[in-house]
């Protein structure tokens, strides 16, 4: 079986994950806590490291069962087809929001001016700044190549 991710209403990460769960879906809702400050005191709350994203792990077949549940929207997509997570990453995420000396996390998109590397295809390993961010496509320049390359994704 495969983790998929459900895009739900903003703010419902915790309602959906737990409605899944009653709905027996397996379900993995990653909670951070942080401090959040009011007028009048300071208190821990837990977050979802994602915004309006739950991880479900289902049968193919299976995958619509999750409109059932009161604040799913859809599916995530990658390339025209549901993203598909690997247990590893999974894992990974679980193991790291649990680590004692991580105090702060946050995730954010990729931006106008990032520094990035490239870890698959023809320029595997090779550091890119990112020029432009556009709906399906993303401009990066490769200094050390002195070349502009073009992503097209869907």
């Amino acid at each position: 079986m495969n983790w998929y991710v459900v895009y739900t209403k903003p703010k419902w990460e915790k309602k959906v994950a737990d409605k899944l769960k009653q709905a027996g879906i397996e379900c993995y809702c990653p909670l951070i806590t942080q401090v959040k400050q009011w007028s009048d005191r300071k208190k821990k709350i837990e977050v979802p490291l994602f915004n309006s994203y739950v991880f479900v792990q289902l049968a193919d077949s299976e995958r619509n069962s999750v409109f059932q549940v009161a604040g799913v929207v859809r599916y995530l997509f990658w390339l025209g087809k549901p993203a598909i997570v690997k247990d590893q990453e999974i894992e990974i995420i679980k193991t790291s929001i649990k680590a004692p000396n991580i105090s702060d996390v946050s995730v954010s998109e990729i931006q106008v001016g990032d520094k990035i590397k490239l870890e698959s295809g023809a320029f595997t390993n090779q550091n890119a700044i990112v020029q432009e961010v556009s709906n399906n496509y993303y401009i990066l320049v490769l200094e050390t190549l002195g070349c502009i390359l073009k992503i097209k994704y869907k």
